[in-house]
């Protein structure tokens, strides 16, 4: 495993090897993330390879503070984008989809300007929220809406009945929306 330092220095001296250590060390965990928003195995390979181009175009000249976080981040706007996509061509449900109707009321919906600004804020507020819930709650609501597990595959991963998974999720969105409310964004 090499170190994610390493990597971007390959990257910065533009050595191609930088994107097969990426592909080995990260991709698996971007091709399931994908595949989750997507519901498509094509389509996450698909998203995987758009992430890796655009590491290769954007480091440098930026630096990425934590590269894990900064790939996540990549696949997981590509898959969103690819969802939105197949989804105006048909209807279909996905673990994402599942998971943005969960959090549907929280969450403000459009493409304006002003709306963007708001869900930046918005995020702001969000992690400072993650922030304080015990690792547990926040690994639950991070498996679930960061990277749209499935409640089976949260209830697995964390030695948990569906129910109790389904009974956290529901404390967690009222905790968040009470948090919203009290800060003036609901």
């Amino acid at each position: 495993m090499q170190d994610d330092s390493r990597i971007i220095a390959l990257l910065q001296k533009r050595d191609e090897q930088a994107i097969r250590i990426i592909r080995e060390q990260y991709g698996t965990m971007c091709l399931q993330i994908a595949y989750r928003i997507t519901g498509s195995r094509e389509d996450a390979e698909e998203c995987l390879s758009d992430m890796l181009m655009t590491v290769w175009n954007t480091i440098p000249p930026m630096i990425p503070e934590k590269l894990p976080a900064y790939l996540v981040s990549l696949v997981s706007r590509r898959a969103i984008d690819k969802y939105e996509s197949a989804r105006r061509q048909k209807r279909g449900g996905t673990q994402f989809e599942s998971a943005l109707d969960e959090l549907a009321e929280l969450l403000p919906s459009g493409e304006c300007v002003e709306q963007q600004v708001e869900h930046r804020e918005l995020t702001n507020y969000i992690t400072k929220w993650l922030r304080s819930l015990p690792s547990a709650h926040r690994r639950i609501f991070m498996q679930r809406y960061y990277w749209s597990e499935s409640v089976q595959e949260i209830a697995n991963a964390n030695q948990m009945s569906t129910d109790a998974v389904k009974m956290q999720l529901m404390r967690l969105r009222n905790k968040l929306k009470e948090y919203l409310r009290k800060e003036g964004l609901l």
